[in-house]
């Protein structure tokens, strides 16, 4: 695990309900690369335990950590954080 996704998990720890942040994804598709940011109020976080499309050991646990935002708009987003994941309170 990289210091910076360390960081970032640290952030995640650190969020409550009605916290407003700011959040920033590097998306690459094929050879373009682009950020992408997001701002809203916390919903809700969570450790999501998920399978991948893959035959693996059974006890071979895989989790995402995700964010769960309302925007300004009323919409809700969820965000799963990665290494490429930038969060800024708002």
């Amino acid at each position: 695990m990289t210091s910076k996704y360390s960081q970032v998990l640290a952030q995640f720890d650190e969020l409550t309900i009605g916290d407003r942040v700011e959040v920033e994804h590097l998306v690459t598709v094929g050879q373009k690369s682009w950020i992408a940011k997001t701002c809203g109020t916390v919903v809700r976080t969570e450790r999501r335990r998920h399978g991948l499309h893959a035959q693996r050991n059974p006890d071979d646990q895989v989790f995402s950590d995700t964010i769960l935002l309302e925007l300004p708009d009323g919409e809700l987003t969820s965000l799963t954080l990665d290494e490429f994941t930038t969060i800024r309170r708002a």
